[in-house]
């Protein structure tokens, strides 16, 4: 299920819509980054295109995250 979410990036309110699974890999990223979440989010809102929608990017920055993250396990 999505939910929606509130933050305020750049001084300006705004929402995204992320299923929770996501949300909380955010938190976790933001965590293991030393950062809250909403530095975070900031981030990725300064990154991606400007056409790009941002619950897309943060889906895509979660992805990424965690592609790095597997990469990394030695088997």
């Amino acid at each position: 299920m999505i939910r929606k979410y509130s933050t305020t990036l750049h001084g300006h309110r705004t929402s995204f819509s992320l299923e929770p699974a996501f949300h909380d890999e955010l938190k976790g990223i933001a965590e293991a980054r030393g950062l809250t979440l909403a530095a975070l989010l900031r981030e990725i809102d300064d990154t991606r295109g400007p056409g790009d929608n941002l619950s897309s990017a943060l889906r895509l920055h979660v992805l990424e995250w965690l592609k790095q993250k597997a990469g990394g396990l030695s088997t």
